[in-house]
């Protein structure tokens, strides 16, 4: 596993903290949303699922709950936090079921698609 990188930022301008390492999330399963050229879905909204959310989730094709472990996927469940693709995330606040957002470990560029505002009025204050 490489060293994270220290450099990224969260939403707030702040040094991006870890989201969860229990299950290890993350495009680069670090426990960080970190992003990059190789991550098209931008998996930086940490979340802390909601079995509401994890439903929508499947009803749109993305079973998250469903452990898959030719992949190393534990399957998640209400609680769990977890990088989410931005836009998901999106489409479920739109929907009114989108999870808290846990904002210090947020990577800012989750601003490319959402406002703050928004990230905010979902944010968590669960540690």
């Amino acid at each position: 596993m490489s060293e994270p990188d220290t450099s990224a930022r969260n939403v707030l301008g702040d040094p991006l903290q870890s989201c969860s390492m229990s299950p290890p999330t993350g495009f680069m399963r670090d426990g960080f949303c970190h992003t990059g050229p190789h991550d098209v879905a931008s998996h930086t909204v940490c979340a802390q699922l909601t079995a509401e959310f994890l439903m929508f989730s499947r009803s749109l094709g993305n079973d998250l709950m469903t452990p898959r472990p030719e992949f190393g996927f534990p399957g998640l469940k209400a609680g769990d936090r977890w990088c989410l693709c931005v836009s998901r995330w999106e489409e479920a606040f739109l929907a009114g079921v989108a999870p808290p957002v846990v904002l210090a470990a947020t990577h800012e560029r989750a601003l490319d698609v959402v406002g703050l505002d928004e990230l905010k009025a979902r944010a968590t204050r669960i540690k």
